[in-house]
């Protein structure tokens, strides 16, 4: 009675663990990722506080991702 419970929970779990596995891929095809790329999507709990961050970034090593900020060098912006 033991071994039989025993398999049981053994193959739910492997059941549980293939079912949630295979859900995580996924192909996101070309026009769907214009919804992934909205603002909406972001993690980012206070919008003005990354730009900020990015912004004191770009002028600390004198490099930016591409936001349009020109970057010094000095942090003098």
């Amino acid at each position: 009675m033991v071994l039989r419970a025993v398999r049981y929970l053994t193959t739910l779990l492997v059941m549980i663990s293939l079912g949630a596995g295979a859900s995580g891929c996924v192909v996101v095809h070309a026009h769907q990722r214009e919804h992934l790329a909205k603002r909406a999507m972001t993690n980012d709990r206070d919008p003005g506080e990354a730009r900020f961050a990015q912004h004191a970034t770009g002028s600390r090593e004198g490099a930016d991702g591409g936001t349009g900020q020109p970057g010094g060098g000095c942090g003098c912006n």
